[in-house]
Formats: C-alpha cells, sequence, structure tokens
C-alpha cells in the first residue's frame, strides 16, 4: 500500500517517488484539508473501500497501514 500512495503523491505532486517514505509527513508535502479530501477520495475510488479517517493522521506510514486496516 504504501507504494501505491508514494506513486500517487509523485505523480500528483510531482516529486520523485524517491524522496517520499514511509516516514514522509503531509505537512512536509504542504498538503492542505482540501488536498487531502481529494486523496482520499482518489484513493477510495481506486481501492473500492471507504476511508473514513477517524484522527489525523501524520505519515505516508500512518496513512498506508490504516488503508491496510481497513481491506482486511
Amino acid at each position: 500500500m504504501l507504494e501505491k500512495l508514494i506513486a500517487y503523491l509523485s505523480k500528483e505532486l510531482d516529486i520523485p517517488a524517491e524522496e517520499l517514505d514511509r516516514d514522509t509527513t503531509f505537512e512536509s508535502l504542504h498538503l492542505d484539508s482540501l488536498d487531502t479530501v481529494e486523496m482520499l477520495m482518489d484513493l477510495e475510488s481506486d481501492l473500492g473501500v471507504d476511508l473514513e479517517l477517524e484522527e489525523k493522521l501524520a505519515t505516508l506510514g500512518e496513512l498506508a497501514d490504516f488503508i491496510e486496516s481497513k481491506l482486511d
């Protein structure tokens, strides 16, 4: 899942994938709440799963773990 997130963000933000990893924070990517909502909607559509966040996630790794828990 982490690889999918990295590929998505690399494409959307025009950032080399090598610069993104599990510990990359959303704050460091300068994603605002609208960007985050759009990303989650895209991922929900792509994965066919509801990704309603109950808490604020800070890193790509946290989001990847959250998504994987929803897919189980």
